[in-house]
């Protein structure tokens, strides 16, 4: 350690170099929050935190005074599942606002790419043929959202700041409502809000409660032809209910980011089908600095015996 006052933690995650992404940021940020590989500990009781990514079974087994895991990202669903990670931790996340942000632009993008018809006029033009399309107010369009958290608020107001007419499924009425939006609470709110929408945007956070929430019975309260903008959990959507609404002509196709295996495997059938737009896990990203900035002032906290800001609710999954 580089001084009496700080504190060790390790990096945590089988497939990403976390120390190349973020290892300048924090050591930039701070001297007395020191972190290394798991092969760079002499002394693992030393260690007090983690970063982590997606950590292995056995990825806590060596740090017997382990006090915080942090994830990189805002979903900890994995760290809350995590078989090795004893109750006693302490487990945060990173809330990057410009992540919201991020979040936000794609999903208004991929609802205005569907709204605007832009594949067929991309097609159009590769045939160099001028062909106007109808256009609808976006006010007589609904879309539902599900989740309101970091990432759902800021979906909600970019959605709505387009004109669309927002229903969003909520678990408690927000303190700071966006006007025009309706929200709905409840343990009816998640069909209420999809009832006849013509875009299903997921924003929800994984817990017991909303692991395969996407399904048939959701998929059938939305209009016919109706678009799923799916930039959750890979584990909210039931593939099969998905591939059989397309199949049947419920919903009109998907922009779907997340999945339950990533790398999406080359053989699966999402890949071919041409109702589905796959993106590779890309519609936000924390920038280094700001997770280095949130990683030392979570350190200090901990070393300092003082709230975590950026703690998360074992009971609630947030």
């Amino acid at each position: 350690m580089t001084n009496t006052n700080s504190i060790l933690g390790v990096y945590l995650s089988d497939s990403l170099d976390l120390d190349a992404i973020y290892g300048n940021a924090l050591r930039d940020e701070a001297s007395d929050v020191v972190l290394r590989h798991p092969h760079e500990i002499d002394n693992p009781e030393d260690v007090r935190f983690a970063i982590c990514w997606l950590p292995n079974d056995k990825a806590f087994e060596s740090y017997p005074n382990l006090e915080l895991a942090m994830s990189i990202g805002a979903g900890v669903d994995a760290l809350l599942a995590h078989p090795g990670l004893k109750d006693e931790v302490h487990i945060a996340r990173v809330r990057d606002p410009h992540q919201a942000d991020l979040m936000a632009g794609f999903a208004a993008h991929e609802v205005l790419h569907r709204e605007r018809e832009f594949t067929t006029l991309e097609q159009n033009a590769a045939k160099a043929h001028w062909a106007p399309l109808t256009m609808r107010a976006p006010a007589s369009r609904k879309v539902a959202v599900l989740g309101h958290g970091t990432m759902g608020r800021a979906v909600v107001k970019a959605v709505a700041a387009l004109g669309f007419s927002v229903h969003v499924a909520c678990r408690s009425e927000p303190q700071a409502p966006v006007e025009g939006v309706t929200y709905l609470t409840g343990d009816g709110a998640v069909m209420a809000a999809a009832d006849g929408a013509d875009y299903l945007i997921n924003v929800l956070p994984l817990t017991a409660t909303t692991e395969n929430v996407l399904n048939k019975a959701l998929f059938a309260k939305l209009a016919k032809d109706a678009w799923l903008v799916q930039i959750g959990r890979g584990e909210h959507l039931v593939e099969d209910d998905l591939l059989l609404a397309l199949e049947h002509g419920h919903l009109g196709g998907a922009s779907l980011d997340v999945f339950r295996a990533e790398p999406l495997p080359a053989d699966h059938p999402f890949w071919q089908h041409e109702c589905l737009r796959i993106t590779p896990h890309i519609a936000s990203d924390s920038l280094p600095e700001v997770v280095a900035g949130q990683v030392v002032d979570t350190a200090r906290a901990l070393r300092d015996g003082q709230p975590l800001a950026m703690g998360v609710d074992r009971a609630r999954g947030y």
